[in-house]
């Protein structure tokens, strides 16, 4: 079992070695139904809109490699009924077109649920998979066959809240290494998972982004950058 850190915040920027997977301009790279996703103003977006409901969540994806180990940048501002989320090491599902299976950084407005916040922004949520691994404000442990077991708490909901900005732009921070996985909002760690499930982990897999299931919706990223580890 790899050992986990205790730091709560993470600082990247300035840091050498990031290398954009996004270039600001066009989805070189990336594959996805262009019927909900485009570039604007330096901005990937992808938008679900009243004439284009979707059924089934479906991604854009980034198709150049595959990373194992690594530190994933971003920046993101979502509607406020938007549900979005960043994958990782991700497998395609052949039976769906531009969908993945596996974990995600989740995403939500402060009103999907009606609640004024964000319910699961920060949380870790495998697609398709085992559903909620960390949700916000846990460390969790995962072992074969088994749910993920809580190790320690993170912070009250009210401090992890009083990082996310509602109606702005947010920096995402992920850092994957070995069977941990780290979420951070704003430089604070929201979620972590160290995953010994030797039947389901994966330790290294596709990138992409979101679009789900339910009414219209904008998520907003920019920034976008990868450093190996």
């Amino acid at each position: 079992m790899m050992a986990y850190l205790g730091c709560s915040t993470v600082k990247t920027s300035g840091e050498k070695g990031f290398i954009p997977i996004f270039d600001g301009k066009t989805l070189n790279g990336w594959e996805g139904d262009a019927k909900y996703w485009r570039v604007e103003n330096g901005e990937m977006i992808g938008e679900i809109t009243p004439a284009t409901i979707i059924k089934v969540n479906t991604f854009l994806i980034y198709t150049k490699e595959q990373p194992a180990d690594f530190i994933l940048k971003a920046e993101y501002r979502i509607s406020s009924k938007g549900n979005s989320g960043i994958n990782y090491r991700s497998v395609r599902v052949d039976t769906l077109p531009y969908a993945l299976k596996g974990y995600q950084f989740d995403l939500d407005g402060k009103d999907k649920y009606n609640l004024g916040y964000p319910k699961y922004s920060g949380q870790n949520y495998e697609e398709r998979g085992r559903q909620f691994l960390a949700p916000r404000g846990q460390r969790t442990i995962i072992e074969t066959g088994k749910p993920p077991r809580l190790i320690d708490s993170l912070g009250t909901k009210a401090e992890l809240l009083s990082h996310i900005k509602y109606d702005d732009w947010n920096e995402i921070t992920i850092v994957v290494k070995g069977n941990n996985m780290k979420h951070y909002l704003n430089g604070t760690l929201m979620s972590e998972v160290t995953d010994n499930d030797l039947v389901n982990r994966k330790m290294s897999g596709l990138i992409g982004v979101q679009v789900h299931v339910g009414p219209p919706m904008k998520i907003e990223f920019r920034n976008m950058m990868i450093k190996k580890l």
